[in-house]
């Protein structure tokens, strides 16, 4: 079995390594079949010119098909999974409980709103954080960007502090930029996460390395959130 950590490989093999219901929940963000892989970007208009980001695996061509869904129900005990929307016929369960993120990106040719799925049995759920071109939610600490599809770190702590507790196992089988981790990092969660893309392996593992060799408020308080 793996350890805990990120790692440069297929999620499909890095799964295989886990037991049965191994992690608490799956934060996961896979591909959407939409062909948002970086190689649009640059036609968007907006404020400030839009980063041209290098194409990842895959190209976003499609959504995982049916045995990843599988694979990630036999190893988590909970899931949440953005883009559900476009590809939810191959989860298939119904659920009472979808968490929207509010973008508030303005006038442009994105979704206002992105749409996660949830194994949960609680309401729907609304989290509100811009997220727009060089504007974000929280300009005084505002993430670099460095992956076409990239989350606010912002997101995954709100997400973690409502479907997550002290003493959890995470999966992130799709990290991209490492929001997910950064996030289960400053909640002390222990998480696995799989990267096929080399590229973006290696920004993502920098932009997580910097971020463990800050000292955080938990490191001090010794506490959880």
């Amino acid at each position: 079995m793996l350890e805990p950590g990120f790692y440069n490989m297929d999620c499909m093999k890095g799964m295989s390594e886990f037991p049965d219901k191994y992690f608490n929940l799956a934060v996961c963000d896979p591909p959407y079949g939409i062909g948002e892989s970086g190689s649009r970007n640059k036609t968007r208009g907006g404020l400030a010119k839009a980063t041209d980001y290098k194409p990842f695996f895959g190209n976003d061509a499609a959504a995982p098909d049916a045995a990843y869904y599988q694979e990630l129900f036999r190893v988590s005990q909970n899931q949440i999974i953005f883009g559900a929307n476009h590809f939810i016929s191959k989860i298939p369960y119904d659920s009472p409980c979808w968490i929207v993120w509010d973008k508030e990106n303005g006038d442009n040719d994105f979704a206002d709103c992105e749409l996660a799925w949830t194994s949960f049995h609680s309401a729907v759920r609304i989290f509100r954080f811009r997220w727009a071109g060089m504007m974000q939610g929280d300009m005084k600490n505002k993430e670099v960007r460095i992956h076409p599809t990239q989350k606010p770190v912002r997101l995954y702590s709100w997400i973690l502090n409502r479907y997550a507790k002290a003493g959890d196992k995470i999966l992130d089988t799709h990290v991209g930029s490492a929001s997910s981790l950064i996030a289960c990092h400053r909640a002390g969660l222990e998480y696995v996460g799989f990267e096929i893309d080399p590229h973006y392996y290696e920004k993502a593992a920098k932009r997580l390395n910097e971020e463990k060799a800050q000292i955080s408020i938990f490191d001090l308080a010794g506490g959880y959130y």
